[in-house]
């Protein structure tokens, strides 16, 4: 019998351990950076157009929350059980997940289509100004619409690559639609002159690019994994369905909760004097700050895989080490690379996105504030997969509904109130809020993710000593 442990793998006769946190991290940081670029990319076009465009940009952020939450929480389950079967050598497990997660993708197409035709007609209802409704309905359906054609069915590859630990992949096809969508909105935007309609349309093809790649990547991986004929082993899901929404659903609602969080804030900013400007110079200032989080939001991508495999080897200590490890460098990344940046580009970047005076004011103010939302963001953002590599998807639910649910709303408010006291824009009040509703909830986590650990350690250690009690069975007569 091997005494390769479960953690290890072998590459020319070699075993060699499972890499580190930040070693699966670096392919999925370039490649978020490049995706991040996506919509960072839209708001730089659309400031050519006004201060109405950057507006109708920023009033999609719920939209691409609520389709982000649908495709992480499906992704997220579908990735964890393929790792599980081939892990298994479970090859007829794999196609019955496949096929089951295509019944899926199936059902979010169409309604995803039916909301993009919603956004259509309800944009005027919303109580925005005429221009901004405008282009917010062309901008929003486009988006919905046509990404529901390419995001959902990029869950498949996309959780297979990651299942055959290949990460690269997941990057080039991020880099292959960042570069296909420049080209096309400049193509779109300067040359036909389509506005808003070119900027949402050159993402949505931006994103047939990436899928066709991770097709071709995924479709090598599946044909070596069927050759190799080690797929021994035929069980089946007895309940599939259920193993992946098990963990799709709360995964889904956390970041649903988060698309709760920006309506919120953006009707908030709409009953506000200079409200365009306001919800303008938001849309830029959380574009710059999800840009800034990448790093962080791909080691929690790392994170999941990293602690789960550890905590099937019942070594908690690396665990540890690895959190510990990880956090740290985010904190460091936050001030060494993030504040510096954005104190010397930030006036740069208001200037270069905003078109009027106000739009940019606004904009240079908050981007100050980006470095402390990004700090405040990183327990938060971390802890989550890490109690979902230990099994217990509750505590990320729990979490973001004090996060989103309870203190959003009293402390965006009393942010706001002691702005207006201090004489200073809304805006600014309500960031503060914001942060430290995030500085709140990832104590929490904290202090919930060290007892869970401590319960962990003592419940694998426990079965380590009733193992060692129970006697050897008899030899066969």
């Amino acid at each position: 019998m091997s005494n390769r442990g479960p953690g290890t793998a072998t590459a020319g006769g070699r075993i060699v351990p499972p890499p580190s946190i930040l070693g699966m991290s670096a392919p999925i940081i370039l490649s978020f950076w490049m995706r991040s670029l996506f919509t960072f990319v839209d708001t730089a076009y659309a400031a050519t157009l006004g201060d109405e465009a950057v507006a109708a940009v920023g009033l999609s952020l719920p939209l691409e929350f609520f389709m982000i939450a649908c495709w992480v929480g499906v992704s997220t389950g579908l990735t964890s059980h393929l790792s599980r079967a081939m892990g298994a050598r479970q090859g007829a497990r794999i196609e019955q997940l496949l096929a089951l997660t295509r019944r899926i993708v199936w059902c979010l197409v169409p309604a995803f289509l039916a909301l993009a035709v919603a956004v259509w007609f309800g944009a005027v209802r919303m109580g925005l100004e005429e221009e901004v409704a405008r282009m917010f309905a062309v901008y929003g359906a486009v988006l919905v619409g046509g990404s529901a054609l390419t995001s959902f069915w990029s869950i498949l590859p996309d959780s297979l690559v990651k299942a055959h630990q290949d990460t690269r992949t997941t990057m080039w096809a991020g880099i292959w639609s960042n570069i296909i969508n420049v080209t096309l909105n400049t193509l779109f935007l300067f040359v036909f002159h389509w506005g808003v309609f070119g900027i949402a349309l050159s993402t949505v093809l931006g994103r047939f690019g990436g899928l066709i790649y991770a097709l071709r990547k995924a479709a090598r991986h599946e044909a070596a994994r069927k050759a190799s004929w080690l797929d021994t082993n035929p069980a089946l899901d007895p309940a599939p369905l259920r193993s992946i929404m098990s963990l799709a659903v709360p995964a889904a609602l956390t970041y649903a909760l988060m698309a709760l969080e920006s309506s919120l804030v953006n009707w908030l900013l709409s009953t506000q004097p200079e409200a365009t400007s306001s919800i303008a110079a938001y849309g830029i200032y959380y574009r710059v700050l999800l840009f800034a989080a990448m790093p962080i939001i791909a080691c929690s991508v790392a994170t999941l895989p990293y602690v789960a495999r550890r905590f099937g080897e019942g070594d908690i200590d690396s665990i540890r080490r690895g959190i510990r490890q990880v956090s740290l460098i985010a904190a460091v990344y936050c001030v060494v690379i993030v504040a510096p940046a954005i104190v010397l580009f930030g006036p740069a970047l208001a200037h270069m996105l905003a078109e009027s005076a106000v739009t940019a004011d606004l904009t240079r103010g908050a981007l100050l504030l980006a470095p402390l939302a990004c700090l405040a963001f990183i327990p938060f953002q971390l802890y989550r997969p890490a109690f979902e590599g230990l099994h217990r998807g509750r505590p990320g639910l729990v979490v973001a509904i004090i996060r989103y649910l309870i203190l959003t709303a009293p402390c965006g408010l009393l942010g706001m109130l002691g702005a207006g006291r201090l004489g200073i824009p809304a805006l600014f009040g309500l960031l503060v809020g914001l942060i430290v509703a995030s500085a709140l909830t990832s104590g929490i986590f904290m202090i919930w993710y060290g007892r869970t650990l401590q319960e962990v350690e003592r419940a694998l250690r426990d079965d380590r000593i009733r193992s060692s009690r129970e006697p050897d069975p008899a030899p066969a007569p």
